[in-house]
Order: C-alpha cells, then sequence, then structure tokens
C-alpha cells in the first residue's frame, strides 16, 4: 500500500498537541498564498472546501487536502509533512508554537505511479 503523503515523528508531535487544543483539524496545501505552497492545518469546519479539493491521505487522522490545480503540479511526487522552528506568514495553527509545518517532496517511484494511476 502506497500512500501520497506522510509525516515525520517531529511534526506528529506538534499535530498532537494541535489537536489536544483544538480538537478535530484538516490540513490543505495552499496554493501559492501567504507562504507559498504549505501544508496548512485548520479546525475542521473553518476551511471551505469543494468537489476541487482533492484528499491525498490521512495524517494521524487527519485528512490532508489539495485544490486540484495545485495536484497538477503535484500529482508525481510523494510529500511529507515536516515542521520547523521559525514563523511563517499563514493562518496555519501552529505558528503561535514558534513552528511551522513545511513539505519535502521526491518523485514517486515507478511502482508509485503505476499504482496512483490505475
Amino acid at each position: 500500500m502506497y500512500k501520497r503523503v506522510e509525516i515525520t515523528e517531529k511534526a506528529s508531535i506538534i499535530l498532537k498537541q494541535l489537536k489536544e487544543k483544538y480538537g478535530e483539524l484538516i490540513f490543505h496545501q495552499s496554493g501559492g498564498c501567504c507562504d507559498g505552497s504549505a501544508p496548512m492545518v485548520f479546525e475542521k469546519g473553518d476551511m471551505y472546501l469543494d468537489e476541487s479539493d482533492i484528499l491525498l491521505g490521512q495524517l494521524d487522522t487527519i485528512n490532508y487536502y489539495m485544490n486540484e490545480d495545485q495536484f497538477e503540479y503535484w500529482k508525481h511526487t510523494h510529500l511529507t509533512v515536516d515542521v520547523v522552528e521559525g514563523r511563517g506568514s499563514s493562518f496555519s495553527l501552529e505558528i503561535p508554537l514558534g513552528v511551522r509545518f513545511i513539505i519535502h517532496s521526491r518523485l514517486l517511484t515507478d511502482e508509485e505511479n503505476t499504482f496512483f494511476n490505475q
């Protein structure tokens, strides 16, 4: 079973803190606004999702979405959500903690591409 998106242990710890404070959350990878193309976490219901948002997977039970226009650029990549110190300029919930989520990407392997394009 292949995944399009995963999370580092360090980022998972921050995500757990946010879940304890805010409850149900979602991830949405922005399409260039504010912090460029960055993974942002919101309280469930605070981010308007529509039929153009694609569910890429789950990170610690939290859905990870990307708009289909953005997905066209990223569809051949595997994403890993990580966290670094420093303030981002987005509205993501981790910002007050003095950290921000970032993406590490790599091209999908031939096997992953075949799996996702069936």
